[in-house]
């Protein structure tokens, strides 16, 4: 009984103590970091869509050009992993124009297939696009450039933005007359900023019969690190 009354008196003592102490004061920044690089591949989806009496039909007259489409893009060096379809459908076609108030007249239908395309050799893809639409491609739904592996420079964008946070660390403490200690916490978050506009090469533009512009990728990161104040 002596050695249990013991403890708890010891535990009486200590817990006050633990509970006056109080977590240390903490400098929270936000760091930036940007890396420029230019694209070196670009993603297109282009797609056939056509129309016909059947349903049958349509879809029929529509394989046969989709199928035109993928040759002509292997043709152009697009491998068969870098062409997939993001798109098929079937629907019929109304006559809204009767006044008369009878109900819509079925016309037709309409089938659709779009494939996404990705082009990596961007000195091709004006003139990857004009041979498509050359064989039927007569649906374009958008355009995007981008990196391969983009691992290098996101970590060199991010190296930026920890260097950052700690320059704007560094300035508070400074202004409030205090010293940074240990890193508490580090949090991430960031990707690709828009492309901007950039100047094409001489031989681009004479190489594809559609002229298109890569423009250039800003890639950025951005860190939220917690710093400890020492203490005096």
């Amino acid at each position: 009984m002596r050695a249990f009354s013991l403890f708890a008196t010891m535990a009486l003592v200590t817990l006050p103590a633990l509970a006056a102490e109080t977590p240390p004061a903490t400098i929270s920044v936000t760091g930036e970091g940007q890396v420029e690089a230019a694209p070196d591949m670009a993603t297109v989806a282009v797609g056939v869509q056509t129309d016909a009496d059947t349903a049958a039909a349509a879809m029929a007259e529509n394989s046969a050009k989709l199928a035109a489409v993928i040759e002509r893009l292997k043709a152009a060096g697009i491998e068969p992993r870098d062409i997939q379809t993001s798109g098929l459908s079937l629907a019929p076609r109304y006559d809204y124009g009767q006044q008369d108030g009878t109900p819509p007249r079925l016309v037709g239908y309409s089938a659709s297939n779009m494939v996404t395309v990705r082009v990596r050799a961007l000195d091709t893809v004006g003139g990857v696009l004009d041979g498509v639409v050359a064989d039927g491609a007569n649906t374009l739904n958008g355009l995007s450039f981008g990196l391969a592996d983009d691992r290098p420079l996101m970590d060199a964008a991010r190296k930026e933005a920890v260097a950052d946070a700690a320059a704007r660390a560094a300035l508070y403490a400074e202004a409030a007359g205090v010293k940074l200690g240990r890193v508490m916490t580090i949090a991430e978050a960031g990707g690709y900023a828009p492309p901007r506009p950039m100047a094409m090469e001489a031989g681009f533009a004479k190489a594809a019969d559609v002229p298109v512009a890569p423009g250039e990728l800003t890639i950025s990161a951005s860190v939220s690190v917690v710093y400890e104040i020492a203490p005096e």
